[in-house]
């Protein structure tokens, strides 16, 4: 993928160019904005730009350096990955040996380290070093959307861009025209990920839309207890499933104020919704938003995940 193919994040971009352009596009980079916006798609994107055979400030994404970044099988650009609860030193230790080093066969050196909030107290040391004073010609992305995490002074030492979500009326025609999705469909995605357009993609060909009814079939509106013994209750099933029942409930509070009909996320469901309004007060609206909220931060816990669904669904179920 190209700049040109990346939706949505033109003023980064641009910015990005400007600086190949004027030839001052080195030193240290902090992307920041929300999970799944493309902060890491557009620095992987960057990497192949300064390293390609044909492009200039862009890529031309078929010749051998570019397919050899797509593929992450260039020896000039390393991407730290922030999948891992931590990135520790070992891979900072890493970065220092092969950022002293030549390009092998590149234009030019890129480190790429996302979530780079994840990095620990020592690693963000270390790594503030190489920021001080980067060899000349490197170039050191790090992407994060809790930058409040980072160390100042590693903020202060980098170029900031802000990456934001696609407008969700814009996201769901995207999937409509370019994806073919129906509409029950593509609404969901487009308003259930906020606009995020990684986050969406995950969710395209998923059964996303029935996995979110049945939850709340069975969680909300059936009144057997049977029903929730048969869920998973792994803690990254339970997440979701929160998610769901957040975003059902600011559904109805929305309505509640007056929102328009097309703002709600489960618009497949907006006859039900409206026959729910008049059960639920704001402040048992609140009440509910706050219990959700609170269930999401207690997964990070050791809790009885099965006992906490439990409890909420006796507080969501209350006449």
């Amino acid at each position: 993928m190209s700049f040109k193919d990346i939706r949505g994040q033109d003023k980064p971009i641009r910015i990005l160019q400007g600086y190949i352009e004027q030839s001052r596009l080195e030193g240290g980079y902090l992307f920041t904005g929300p999970e799944g916006v493309g902060k890491k798609l557009v620095a992987q994107t960057l990497a192949k730009a300064v390293n390609c055979e044909a492009g200039f400030i862009d890529c031309c994404d078929t010749c051998a350096s570019c397919m050899k970044i797509e593929t992450n099988r260039h020896p000039d650009v390393h991407i730290i990955e922030g999948s891992e609860p931590e990135i520790k030193i070992e891979s900072i230790r890493q970065l220092q040996r092969d950022i002293s080093l030549r390009p092998y066969e590149g234009k030019r050196k890129v480190f790429i380290i996302d979530n780079a909030h994840k990095l620990t107290a020592e690693a963000q040391g270390a790594i503030l070093k190489i920021l001080e004073e980067p060899p000349k010609g490197s170039l050191i992305i790090l992407t994060s959307d809790k930058p409040a995490l980072l160390f100042k002074t590693i903020i202060s030492r980098c170029k900031l861009l802000k990456f934001f979500p696609l407008k969700r009326t814009e996201l769901k025609d995207i999937f409509r025209k370019d994806y073919s999705l129906d509409a029950n469909m593509a609404h969901f995605v487009a308003y259930f990920s906020e606009g995020r357009l990684g986050r969406a993609l995950r969710l395209k060909d998923t059964d996303v839309l029935r996995q979110k009814n049945r939850i709340i079939d069975r969680f909300v509106l059936s009144r057997k207890p049977s029903d929730l013994a048969h869920l998973p209750i792994e803690r990254e099933d339970v997440r979701s499933y929160l998610n769901i029942l957040a975003s059902w409930f600011r559904d109805i509070y929305l309505l509640k104020v007056g929102m328009p009909h097309s703002e709600i996320i489960n618009l497949d469901r907006k006859d039900e919704l409206l026959k729910l309004m008049g059960r639920f007060s704001f402040p048992d609206l609140n009440e509910i938003l706050h219990s959700i909220s609170d269930s999401i931060a207690y997964l990070e816990r050791n809790i009885n995940v099965k006992l906490l669904l439990y409890d909420l669904r006796s507080l969501l179920c209350r006449e």
